[in-house]
């Protein structure tokens, strides 16, 4: 099984893209205005220093990249949640988050009294290290929620997900946000074939990296800068799609849609008439494919 690069996690020690996106994450909560992701977990889970540290000068995430990387990391949480939320009114009552990280929905989950079972599927070393903050910041994981532990070199995805109580017979809604770089092309599309599988009408929602040549120049500076920063930890990028060959790629494992939005149409969406001039550039792209 290859849903999640094991470089990611190593030893249960933190990965420190992981804890770069709650950051960023936390830092929208006092920066940006109108908030487009509000988030009441998002600093309490980062610890009282760190909580303390941002709230003191949240300005020091808040250079030209990280603004940037910011606007994507929210763009991208919320054109999921929304997805799910139109998932929800369909009937879809089953939420599965692959490469969970600190993602901060099951603590915050609207749709709870609906019955929406949240299942976040992540390695045991990153789950232990999500526990530990938790149970710092005083927050009890929630009864809607499994925590689905994954050795990601021998398990496999959908058996797994069964023996935590997910029901392969009932749609889900499937965010597999900030993995798909890191995997090859092959894994890639072996994971979403996986998820092709499942009832009809789950949906599957991620991001991927397209090539550097679709990008003007500005946005292949970014999208450079912000590899070298990532190889430099050790956790380096290594695949991207052509858009359309990756829609074509999806239908012929199985899903019925592959719809993949403009960064265009995501700054019209999510952050139209700011005056703090918030947009998502184009070196990242979101896809949702449905059964």
């Amino acid at each position: 099984m290859s849903t999640l690069p094991t470089n990611i996690v190593r030893h249960g020690e933190p990965s420190r893209s992981a804890l770069r996106v709650a950051s960023l994450r936390a830092v929208h909560q006092l920066l940006d205005e109108p908030v487009v992701l509000p988030d009441p977990i998002a600093l309490p889970l980062l610890g009282a220093k760190t909580e303390a540290a941002l709230r003191d000068d949240p300005f020091a995430l808040n250079d030209p990249v990280s603004r940037g990387l910011r606007a994507a990391l929210v763009a991208r949480s919320r054109f999921v949640e929304d997805e799910m939320a139109r998932g929800v009114a369909a009937g879809v009552r089953q939420y599965v988050l692959l490469g969970a990280g600190l993602d901060t929905f099951a603590y915050r989950n609207p749709h709870s009294s609906l019955g929406l079972k949240v299942f976040e599927v992540d390695h045991p070393g990153t789950q232990g290290w999500k526990r530990q903050l938790l149970a710092e910041a005083g927050i009890g994981v929630p009864p809607s929620l499994s925590l689905v532990p994954v050795d990601f070199e021998r398990d496999e995805l959908a058996g797994t997900l069964r023996q935590a109580g997910f029901r392969a017979d009932q749609p889900a809604c499937v965010s597999w946000m900030g993995v798909t770089m890191y995997l090859t092309a092959a894994a890639v599309l072996r994971t979403a074939g996986t998820v092709a599988g499942f009832a009809e009408g789950t949906s599957l929602c991620f991001d991927y990296r397209v090539p550097a040549a679709m990008l003007n120049p500005l946005e292949r500076a970014v999208s450079e800068f912000v590899e070298q920063q990532a190889r430099a930890i050790g956790e380096p990028w290594v695949s991207a799609f052509d858009p359309t060959q990756l829609q074509l790629q999806l239908i012929e494992l199985g899903f019925k849609g592959a719809e993949s939005p403009t960064p265009e149409a995501l700054n019209t969406r999510y952050f139209a008439r700011r005056k703090d001039g918030m947009r998502t550039g184009g070196g990242v792209r979101l896809m949702c494919a449905t059964k």
